[in-house]
C-alpha cells in the first residue's frame, strides 16, 4: 500500500512541481553549469541505484558524505537549496522508478563502511531508502553511524500509514536541518 502512495504522491509532485523544478534547474545551471547531481547509492537489499539531486556543491567537490565535505564547497544557490531541502526534489523521480520511498532510511554511499555495517546488523537494507524519515526530522545524519542505524531500525519497526504521513508533513514544515557539511 505504501508503494502505491509513494508512486502517486511522487508523480503528483513531479507534475505539479514542474515549474519549481524548472526554475531551480535554470538557477543551478547558472550557478554551476551542471544543475543535476547523480551519485551511486546503496539501495534496498544493498543494490546500487543512481540517486538524482539538484547540485549544491562545486563541480570539483569529492564524492564523500556531506559531513566530510568542507562548507566552502557549497555554492550560494546550493546553500539555499540545502536549507530549504529543495535539492531533494529530483528524488521524486527515484520514488516513481521504485528505487526509493518518500519515507525511509536516507541512502548512503558505498564507501561509508561503518554505516553499512551498522545498518546490515539491524536489517535496515530490507526496505527502500527514503527522502525523509525519523532520523532526518531529528537532525541525525550520517556522521553518527550507529545512532543513525538504530533510528532507522526504530522507524522501520514502527512504521504505520499515520507515521509515514507524519514524517512527510514534519519535513515539509521544516523539521530537521538537512545533511550537515564539515567546517
Amino acid at each position: 500500500m505504501l508503494r502505491t502512495i509513494d508512486f502517486t504522491l511522487a508523480l503528483f509532485g513531479l507534475a505539479f512541481g514542474f515549474p519549481i523544478l524548472l526554475v531551480i534547474y535554470v538557477l543551478g545551471f547558472l550557478d554551476t553549469g551542471s544543475p543535476l547531481f547523480v551519485q551511486e547509492r546503496v539501495g534496498r537489499n544493498k543494490r546500487p541505484f543512481a540517486l538524482v539531486k539538484f547540485r549544491t556543491m562545486k563541480l570539483e567537490t569529492k564524492s564523500v558524505a556531506s559531513h566530510l565535505t568542507s562548507a566552502s564547497s557549497v555554492t550560494k544557490t546550493g546553500s539555499i537549496l540545502r536549507r530549504t531541502k529543495l535539492d531533494e526534489l529530483p528524488q521524486l523521480w527515484n520514488v516513481v522508478k521504485g528505487d526509493m520511498s518518500l519515507v525511509g532510511p536516507r541512502p548512503n554511499l558505498f564507501n561509508q563502511k561503518e554505516l553499512i555495517f551498522e545498518r546490515e546488523i539491524l536489517g535496515v537494507y530490507k526496505v527502500r531508502p527514503g527522502i525523509t524519515g525519523l532520523a532526518q526530522i531529528n537532525d541525525i545524519d550520517m556522521s553518527t553511524p550507529r545512532l543513525l542505524a538504530e533510528t532507522d531500525a526504530k522507524m522501520i519497526q514502527s512504521m504505520t500509514v499515520s507515521a509515514y504521513f507524519g514524517y512527510i508533513f514534519k519535513t515539509v514544515l521544516g523539521a530537521g536541518s538537512g545533511d550537515r557539511v564539515g567546517e
